[in-house]
């Protein structure tokens, strides 16, 4: 015998459909975005079947939200790198000039 319940795939691919007129009347640069939101669902959807919760929504908005912890993560990983090589740049930088300005003296 055949699933009687539609799979959590089938499941987000209608709350997609369903949001199409939206997405449709989104400006142009924020449908990408709206679609990644539901690529973020997708990633998550094996978890999210296993779930088998009433509303298919509430684990798409939590796979969201996961999708953008990890990007939050990565953003500070990255800043902290950044800052990090600016601070050393700066010092040495300072370094050579304190250098520079003792050398000429003697």
């Amino acid at each position: 015998m055949g699933r009687t319940n539609p799979t959590y795939r089938d499941a987000l691919r209608a709350i997609e459909e369903r949001w199409a007129a939206f997405r449709r009347a989104l400006r142009r640069r924020d449908q990408p975005r709206f679609d990644r939101l539901f690529e973020y669902a997708r990633e998550h959807a094996d978890a999210s079947g296993l779930l088998n919760h009433q509303n298919p929504l509430l684990p798409a908005l939590l796979s969201v939200d996961l999708e953008q912890e990890a990007r939050l993560d990565d953003h500070e990983e990255r800043l902290a790198e950044l800052e990090q090589r600016l601070s050393e740049t700066v010092g040495e930088q300072q370094q050579s000039s304190a250098e520079g300005d003792t050398g000429g003296v003697e």
